[in-house]
């Protein structure tokens, strides 16, 4: 076997080790760590698997795009833009009472491009850059305060229930709300103590297809509360910078996956 031949088999046979190429976190560089919205909410949910993520580069199972739903948001920012460039209501706004207009400003684009964007703040106490990319701010015009509004397809049956939040499904929504009006708030903005959750719901009572979607427009008002942000991202930097990963999360699914396999 020559020598090339032997170069290509070893390197075909180069283990896996579930590990990313890209940078992670290093508790010994002085650069500031960017977190996005849904890192954030990764630490909340399970704080050793953010670990391992952030720090070690494990790679963990990621959910399928939605291509339907980013559709539906896409039309929608569209739809918008044409009232934020015109400064003018919605007029689907008179239906809930909303009083204001699209907010129009030089980096909307870029506060919804979660991936090359987003609202950023750099929080120098913590060293850490924390981002999301938001789906759309209004502005309510009677308090002169941005209103951050987040867009949700779904499909069901009986319509969107006005206390849909309380569902076990659901609940993380408010996380985002809170999280994209703090960082407006950190940014120097006047925003409004609440949000709004647009939920698109497709309906399902049509007789037939023919190359159209209908949907119904329902809008759930949420309270935003964002008292409790900065020592969750206390925490979350302890845990980076800890030397060993948190334990185990009984409620994780990944955790549990772990588990279950390390046992047999």
């Amino acid at each position: 076997m020559t020598k090339k031949i032997k170069a290509i088999k070893k390197k075909k046979e180069k283990k896996f080790t579930g590990k990313r190429k890209s940078k992670f976190y290093d508790s010994k560089s002085n650069t500031p760590f960017k977190i996005s919205r849904s890192k954030f909410e990764n630490f909340l949910k399970c704080p050793r698997c953010f670990y391992l993520d952030r720090v070690e580069g494990v790679n963990f199972p990621s959910i399928p795009t939605l291509s339907l739903n980013n559709l539906v948001d896409e039309l929608l920012k569209k739809e918008f833009d044409v009232y934020r460039e015109q400064a003018k209501s919605h007029p689907i706004f008179k239906t809930f009472g909303f009083e204001g207009i699209p907010f129009k400003h030089n980096d909307i684009d870029s506060w919804r491009n979660s991936r090359s964007g987003g609202v950023q703040y750099l929080d120098v106490k913590n060293n850490l850059i924390l981002t999301g990319g938001i789906d759309d701010v209004w502005l309510d015009t009677t308090l002169d305060k941005l209103v951050v509004v987040d867009y949700k397809a779904t499909v069901q049956k009986d319509g969107v229930a006005d206390n849909i939040l309380e569902n076990d499904s659901y609940k993380s929504l408010s996380i985002q709300l809170d999280f994209y009006s703090w960082l407006f708030k950190k940014n120097n903005f006047e925003v409004a103590d609440y949000g709004y959750f647009m939920f698109c719901n497709g309906i399902k009572t049509k007789d037939s297809f023919n190359k159209q979607l209908e949907f119904e427009y329902k809008f759930i008002k949420y309270n935003v509360k964002t008292n409790w942000i900065e020592d969750k991202i206390f925490e979350m930097k302890m845990c980076l910078d800890s030397k060993t990963p948190p334990k185990s999360n009984e409620g994780c699914f990944n955790c549990k996956f772990v588990k279950v396999m390390n046992e047999y």
